[in-house]
């Protein structure tokens, strides 16, 4: 008698709509602006995502980070999401105007990358690189500085060189050279890599990775990696183009880290939160980051902590 009772009231409840409540559904777009070096993990990410939301179409667009902000702060592309491989870029092109916060994610260091076909590519090594980047015979590329943060780390790297090795005059040597192998982004200069147009690349250790290819592994001191060493990276700086026309900003060096932010004027809110609980997740998108050579920073002080959504705050700390 009790089996039968239970059965009918399981059964009125189905039938009254008193079941268990559904998380709301999430559908629509979504829009992200990324870094090149954020490419192949990017894919893995949304490929997993929606696994958990088939409803939502994820559009991954890829530019270099400073590229990428200004599709937003000059051209007033419609965007959810901004991942940058320099927080930095977040932090001085997009906050308070743009966007709320900026949370610090995933790390790099700067490498010189080849493959077996590159002149001298028996002869090269982590003592000599500058030599055969040097040589007549041989080609480099590197980003654009005013378009990526690669660009401009290559710069501050060249400058860390000169002291490093105490080569005087290296860092306007190199930079003068093979101008007309730069690039918008790191990863445009793949193509010219693998056809043979140039023979070395400075490049993101983890597309180094993530394409298969040999890299040199530079000095600590010099590849803006170790967090420890943040005074001594301070010690480089370039300019860059700024935020208005004829205007420069300075950049100093300082450890790679990179940033995500979702935009105020962000067009589906409710799958951005989604998509980096995802992301930023140790068990789901930190986990693709880390097996692609970009290993975790969560969780890092940040600026702005109160404006975070409550969902997001577990992936950082009050501070800057």
């Amino acid at each position: 008698m009790k089996k039968t009772f239970l059965a009918i009231a399981v059964l009125i409840l189905a039938l009254t709509g008193f079941s268990q409540p559904k998380a709301p559904s999430i559908t629509g777009d979504l829009i992200i602006f990324h870094a090149g070096s954020l490419s192949v993990p990017m894919k893995e990410v949304a490929a997993e995502f929606n696994k958990a939301y088939p409803n939502v179409k994820v559009l991954l667009e890829s530019a270099g980070s400073v590229a990428s902000a200004r599709k937003i702060t000059d051209l007033n592309r419609p965007c959810d999401i901004l991942a940058s491989a320099d927080y930095g870029v977040i932090d001085n092109m997009l906050i308070p105007k743009y966007a709320d916060w900026n949370i610090k994610f995933a790390s790099n260091e700067l490498s010189v990358v080849y493959h077996e076909k590159s002149r001298m590519a028996g002869q090269i090594n982590a003592k000599n690189w500058y030599d055969i980047l040097m040589n007549k015979d041989v080609a480099f590329g590197r980003a654009d500085p005013n378009a990526d943060p690669c660009g401009y780390r290559t710069v501050l790297t060249l400058q860390l060189a000169e002291k490093q090795y105490k080569k005087p005059g290296l860092a306007k040597m190199m930079t003068g050279k093979d101008q007309n192998y730069m690039r918008p982004k790191e990863v445009d200069l793949l193509a010219l890599l693998e056809s043979g147009s140039i023979d070395y690349i400075f490049l993101y250790r983890s597309v180094a990775l993530q394409h298969n290819l040999k890299y040199i592994t530079l000095p600590d001191e010099i590849n803006l990696k170790k967090m420890e060493l943040a005074a001594q990276y301070a010690t480089a700086s370039t300019e860059i183009n700024g935020k208005e026309p004829g205007k420069k900003d300075v950049v100093k060096g300082e450890p790679m880290v990179y940033g995500v932010t979702m935009l105020r004027e962000a067009p589906n809110k409710p799958a951005a939160i989604a998509f980096l609980q995802f992301l930023l997740s140790k068990e789901k998108g930190m986990k693709i980051m880390e097996k692609n050579g970009q290993p975790s920073v969560i969780p890092m002080p940040t600026q702005n902590y109160e404006k975070l959504p409550k969902e997001l705050k577990p992936y950082a700390k009050q501070g800057k």
